[in-house]
């Protein structure tokens, strides 16, 4: 009889377990305000965590190293604010004009191709205002863009004094982070009784440390150079603010293909809003494009290596779930979460089969009728 019941005492294990997932997503996803500034002070720390090491071991203490470094990044998000404010208030003012003009140009596309023209309206009956004057017939486009640009200004405002309040928290908790790390490592370690599993909780976050921050300091310099070369190619082009679009490619080239397609949407844009030909309304997209495939399929496997190599498939999926629960900011850490949980597979008996899913596909695998043997 206990035999018997075994099965079904472990599928509603299972079942428990699905439902306290499922729980816990939902619940990650309605705290977004709350968990955004904490995944990203803990994925910093992941990154920040070795330098603060080394100078503890050559004696600086913890809370000085901490210092440095947050001042430094700080120094860095203050550079980088100050470059882009600028352009940035320039396009906001010109907002209004280049929605006319984006207009204007949408009118022109659908006159010219007949499956989107509009269909021609019926005759009607103009109203006559106080003054004689008769009243045109709206474009309920335009009234539709008039009508909600009041609210798209609130929205921006509520978003900007968000995204301050968040940036504030992450970095006063990535302060206490670092200057804290060793002594929380060192508590769990300890809290753990027994020995073999300290060490490979040890081994794990040392080897998640090491990758997530060799990852991230390469795609940052990788990152940083495709901003300059967007910025010198837009320029070259003639598309106005070109300092603005590289440090947007900049940082949106941190999203593994999403990030690239919208970049170049943005530029397809910003090329209707600044040029009349077609030639050139398309050149800054295409440039990205050509500087995009340059980056992934030459700069990024050369100085990545197999090493840091993840599936594509899990990295697309990856993005698209965390992307969907914080934005753009859940898209970014994907890929450091993804290299962390790759980290923890490795020294885990239970969880080597989904290390095996994260691989990357040129990696060596054996052949279907091998296994079959």
């Amino acid at each position: 009889m206990k035999g018997a019941d075994f099965p079904v005492a472990e599928r509603r294990g299972w079942v428990g377990k699905g439902i306290f997932g499922v729980a816990l997503i939902f619940l990650l996803k309605t705290a977004q305000v709350l968990m955004v500034p904490v995944a990203l002070a803990v994925v910093l720390t992941f990154v920040l965590a070795t330098p603060v090491r080394l100078m503890r071991n050559r004696g600086i203490p913890e809370v000085y190293g901490a210092l440095l470094l947050v001042s430094a990044l700080l120094g860095v998000m203050g550079v980088v604010t100050s470059a882009v404010i600028g352009p940035a208030a320039q396009w906001w003012e010109r907002a209004p004009a280049t929605v006319d003009q984006l207009v204007a140009q949408f009118d022109r596309l659908r006159a010219a191709v007949p499956i989107l023209a509009p269909p021609p309206e019926l005759p009607r009956r103009t109203e006559r205002i106080p003054s004689g004057r008769e009243n045109p017939p709206s474009d309920p486009l335009k009234d539709r863009i008039a009508s909600e640009s009041l609210a798209l200004t609130g929205a921006v405002i509520g978003r900007i004094v968000s995204f301050s309040v968040s940036t504030a928290a992450m970095v006063i908790l990535l302060y206490f982070l670092l200057s804290s790390e060793h002594w929380l490592l060192a508590r769990t370690v300890e809290a753990i009784p027994r020995r073999r599993s300290r060490a490979l909780l040890l081994l794990g976050v040392r080897s998640a440390q090491r990758e997530i921050g060799r990852f991230l300091g390469t795609l940052s310099v990788i990152n940083v150079g495709v901003g300059i070369v967007t910025a010198l190619a837009m320029m070259a082009i003639g598309l106005p603010n070109p300092v603005l679009w590289g440090t947007i490619a900049g940082v949106l080239n941190f999203i593994p293909y999403i990030g690239p397609i919208i970049i170049a949407g943005m530029l397809v844009l910003a090329g209707v809003a600044s040029f009349d030909s077609a030639g050139l309304i398309l050149a800054p997209a295409g440039a990205f494009a050509l500087i995009h495939a340059v980056e992934s399929n030459f700069i990024s496997p050369w100085f990545m290596g197999r090493r840091l190599a993840l599936s594509r498939v899990s990295i697309f999926l990856s993005v698209m779930f965390w992307g969907w629960m914080w934005g753009i900011v859940g898209a970014i850490i994907a890929v450091p979460v993804l290299i962390g949980v790759r980290s923890a597979c490795r020294y885990s008996r239970r969880l080597r089969w989904l290390g095996a899913y994260l691989k990357a596909e040129s990696v060596a695998s054996p052949s279907l009728r091998s296994l079959l043997r």
